[in-house]
C-alpha cells in the first residue's frame, strides 16, 4: 500500500485513488522543478461507490471534494497509474 510521504513538519502529501479500482491509494505527483502538479484532463474514473476517504497504513486519509451535482457529498480524488490528478476542465 502506497502511504503518503511527509516533510519535515509532518505535513503529508497529496494522495487519491486509482482510477481503475477506487480502492488503491496512489500518490499525487508534480513536477519538482515547476511545482505544477501533473494532471490528466477529460480522463475520469469510474465511480465504484464509496465516498470514504480510504486511509495508508499510518492512517493518513486521502483526499476528498466535494459534489458539484449536491455540493454535499465527499468524493474521493481519482489518480492514473502515472500519479496523474485526475481533472476535467470543461
Amino acid at each position: 500500500m502506497t502511504e503518503a510521504k511527509r516533510d519535515n513538519n509532518q505535513i503529508p502529501t497529496m494522495t487519491g485513488v486509482l482510477n481503475t479500482d477506487g480502492t488503491t491509494i496512489t500518490l499525487i505527483k508534480a513536477n519538482p522543478t515547476t511545482h505544477e502538479m501533473l494532471v490528466n484532463d477529460n480522463t475520469t474514473g469510474s465511480d465504484f461507490g464509496s465516498d470514504d476517504a480510504k486511509r495508508d497504513n499510518n492512517n493518513t486519509p486521502i483526499l476528498l471534494a466535494t459534489s458539484s451535482s449536491d455540493g454535499a457529498t465527499p468524493v474521493p480524488l481519482y489518480v492514473d497509474t502515472n500519479g496523474n490528478f485526475l481533472i476535467k476542465s470543461t
